[in-house]
Parts: structure tokens; sequence; C-alpha cells
């Protein structure tokens, strides 16, 4: 007797190991569970009604344990994968793949459940599918990540469901996973093409008078009209019989840097964006260009100290070394020093360069401090300051006013607009590029700027 009790402790062991543990109710269960309750309920004040009950009962236990017999006898695990890109790119929508294949041999229905990262804090995702037997699915979803860091995916949980669906039991599918989040490639390869562009399309072309003349030729070719007669060959023309011109073209392996502040204002968020990962985006892509346009391209940091700074270079490797030290910046919530920023400017970029310096300003008061530092910077670079207007507030002085304190807030908005403005007129009165955008532009207006730059032969 002891050791059949020791047996069955075991066995009890086993199927709660196996089948109790993967084993969840339906509401379907529940609800006709209910219902032969209720029905019993009912006999029992009216005994002709308990042969029904019986009845109802039997046939509610033979289709439960039919329903276990279907999904844990006949053992078909379903084949479970789930493709997903080596890294995800912040503020993008990023494809997620799921396959599921059904291996019993009838139909089923199927809730899949992915276990996302918990920046993401979705605790309702679940998708449901009904797959024939032997049928192989394809599911795909959209992540959009707003941080850059380590994202950490749990299994694929697929509850399965006879059509009897009674029961559910539970596979767990994919493995556990981390991805990393890393700034915009995706719009690095969307502005790719604007890279041999004169201007991107979303402001259309427009042309534009070089305040200098390249020097640095491409070729000997025939006159035709338009062509500069101050570049006549006059050599060539007399040996080949004919007008002939040098051909020059844009300057290259010029010096682009992109310096980021990383203080606290550039950790205000717009669109789930902070400023900083907007100016890190942008900086990607302008990455991408320079080097597309054969400039080389540096990238520096920087908030109460200087952070990350990369010297420039138009090697293959660039690109790359660039994402990298992107991926891992953070704001430091202090005050950038613009003395410090000068200081290594002048000590490790000594061939004028085009500089772009991504920060924010909120207030004129604010840009006059640094405006001494941001004027020697322009002094040996050409200096382009690209700050942020603040949408809020500008959505905020295009409301109507329904009441005095509406009218307070309005006023106090358009102020503030009015100092970014005040701003960008003392910037050009400094002899300073600038460009006042909205935070979800600033990637297209910073290369339309550059590629100004590079016709005008600026630099």
């Amino acid at each position: 007797m002891f050791w059949l009790i020791i047996l069955a402790g075991i066995l009890l062991f086993i199927a709660a190991k196996y089948w109790l543990k993967p084993l969840y109710f339906s509401n379907r269960f529940f609800l006709l569970a209910g219902v032969s309750m209720f029905v019993f309920l009912i006999a029992f004040f009216f005994p002709v009604m308990e042969t029904l009950a019986k009845v109802l009962f039997f046939v509610f236990a033979s289709a439960v344990i039919a329903d276990l017999f279907f999904l844990f006898v006949i053992n078909r695990k379903p084949v479970i994968e789930r493709s997903l890109p080596e890294r995800l790119s912040n503020g993008d929508e990023n494809l997620v793949y799921i396959t599921i294949e059904n291996r019993y041999p009838f139909s089923v229905h199927a809730e899949v459940i992915d276990e996302l990262p918990q920046q993401f804090q979705a605790r309702s995702f679940s998708m449901k599918q009904v797959l024939k037997p032997g049928e192989v699915k394809l599911l795909q979803y959209k992540l959009r990540p707003v941080e850059r860091g380590e994202y950490h995916f749990g299994f694929v949980q697929v509850f399965i469901q006879s059509l009897l669906g009674l029961v559910e039991r539970k596979f767990k599918g994919a493995e556990e996973i981390m991805v990393p989040v890393y700034p915009s490639f995706i719009q690095m390869r969307k502005y790719q093409l604007h890279a041999e562009a004169a201007q991107t399309k979303e402001t259309g072309n427009r042309r534009l008078r070089k305040i200098g003349h390249s020097m640095e030729f491409e070729q000997v070719k025939e006159y035709v009209q338009g062509d500069d007669v101050r570049t006549l060959n006059w050599k060539a023309t007399a040996r080949k019989g004919a007008l002939m011109v040098n051909a020059y073209t844009d300057e290259k392996s010029q010096q682009v840097y992109c310096v980021i502040d990383k203080g606290r204002l550039m950790k205000m968020p717009f669109n789930e964006l902070t400023l900083l990962d907007y100016a890190i985006n942008a900086s990607l892509v302008m990455c991408n260009v320079a080097l597309h346009r054969q400039d080389k391209f540096g990238l520096m940091t920087f908030s109460n100290k200087i952070g990350s700074v990369l010297a420039a270079d138009r090697k293959p490797v660039q690109l790359e070394k660039v994402l990298q030290i992107l991926y891992n910046q953070q704001t430091a919530f202090l005050e950038p020093d613009y003395e410090m920023l000068y200081m290594r400017i002048r000590a490790n970029i000594k061939q004028r360069s085009l500089i772009i310096l991504f920060t924010n300003f909120e207030s004129l008061a604010g840009m006059q401090r640094q405006m001494a530092y941001l004027k020697r910077i322009a002094k040996y670079h050409l200096l382009l300051l690209v700050f942020f207007e603040n949408t809020e507030l500008k959505s905020v002085t295009v409301k109507n006013v329904k009441d005095i304190e509406d009218l307070y807030v309005k006023t106090i908005a358009g102020k503030y607009a009015h100092e970014k403005r005040l701003i960008v007129k003392e910037l050009q009165n400094a002899g300073i590029l600038s460009i006042l955008t909205a935070p979800e532009n600033v990637t297209v207006n910073t290369i339309n700027k550059y590629i100004e730059i590079k016709t005008r032969q600026a630099i």
C-alpha cells in the first residue's frame, strides 16, 4: 500500500509538471461549467431536472476529456520562430516576424504573445490566428523604440485551442535575445540618395550663387554655351582647333564635424524622443551624406566636460565608428561648458572645417552668455548652429483665447517663441549660420544647409 501511494505521488508529480503547468481553461470552459452547476441547482428544487443535469455534466466532462486528449495526448508541439534584425533603429518603425507551424492533425486556434522588452511597457500584446493542419503562417508587427540601449526580448508564448475550445495548452518558442537599439540608421538610408542631389525634395530645388570658385581640376572638355569663359584652356584650344575649357568639381576631402550638446536642455522630449536623440539621428545621417560626398567626417560630444571625440576621416569604417559612439550617448543634466568646447576645438581641429553644433537655447540671455565662445569658434571655422523650436509652445500661440488664463498663457508662450527668432537675428548679426527647426525636421534641414554650403563653396 505504501509503495502504491509513492507511485501515485510520482505519477501526480509528472502529470502536474507536464500537463498542469501548461494547462489553462478558457472562458468557454467556465461558461459551460457554470451552466452545468446552475442546472444542478435548479434540479435541487425540481427533481425532474436531475437527469438533464447529469446528462449535461456528462457531456461537458466528456468534451473536456476529449479536448485534453487532443491537446496533450496527441502531442505535436508547433514550430515557433522569431525573426529580428540585428539592431533596431531608434525612433523608427521596425518589423518583427514570427513564424508558427501547426503540427496537429486538426485545425487549432492560436494566440501568440511575444514577451516584449520592458521599455515598451506593452502588457496586452497578442495576435490571434486560426491554423489549418500543417499550415505555416508568417505574422508580423512593428516596434518603435524611443530610447537607445539594450532591449531584452523574452520567449514567444503560444496558447493552442482545439475546435472544442474548452482548454488551452501553452507552448514556449523562440529564445530570449538581446537586441541593441542604435541611432536611426533607417533615416540614414532614406537620405542616402540626397547625398548626390543639390537639394532634398522636401523643400524643392533652387539655383544658388556660388561665393567661391573651386580649384579642384576634373577634366578638359569642349566649350558649350554657358561655360565660364575664364576657364578657357588656350593650349588645348590651339591643339584641338576648337574652344576647350577646364572643368572643375566641388572640392572634396573637406572636414565636417558634428558637435552634440548633451546638456540638460537636450533632455526635453518631443514626440517621445529627446532633443538629444534627434541630434544624434541627424548626426548619423550627416555622417553618411558627408562620406558619400567624399568629405571627411568627425564627431564631438560635450556637456560640462568633453565626451567622445572622433577625428575627421573618410574611411569606410568611419560610419561604423560614429554609430558605435552615438549608441551610448546620454544626457548629463548639467550646463554645457562652451569655453572648454572652444579650447578643445582649437586644440583638435587645425584645418578650417564646417562645424555643425547641435544645441538648444530657450532664452536670448542664455545664448548671449555663450556668444563670446561661439564668435571665437566662428573665427577659425564655419560654424552652423542648429537649435530647436518648442513646438508645444508654438501650438499654444495659435490657440483661441477663451478666458484671462488662456490669454496669459498665450502671451507668455508668444514671448518665448519671439525670443527664439531674436536668437536667430543675433547669430546672423554675429556672422554665424543658424537653423531654427522643429525637432522632427532637424535632419532634412541640416542636410539641406550642408548641401547649400557645399554648393556655395563657403567652406
